[in-house]
């Protein structure tokens, strides 16, 4: 998880840290008040963050699913 983290700050670029986000085109507040980042925030950031996020424009829940579905696998 360590490596997992070191990876991602190099990952993230300064700019990106540095840019306002504008409620309603990069993020909006679901029904239980969590903040959930758009598709289009998604993927202007640039990477996948592999947390499931339900808007991720890089697939990775069809990798997850896959991953379950697979024999062997829980």
């Amino acid at each position: 998880m360590k490596d997992k983290w070191r990876y991602l700050r190099r990952k993230i670029n300064c700019k990106a840290l540095s840019q306002k986000l504008t409620e309603g085109e990069d993020f909006y507040f679901n029904e239980q008040g969590r903040m959930v980042l758009t598709a289009k925030y998604l993927s202007e950031r640039g990477w996948c963050c592999e947390n499931g996020c339900r808007h991720c424009p890089y697939g990775f829940h069809e990798k997850v699913k896959q991953a379950a579905s697979k024999p062997g696998k829980v």
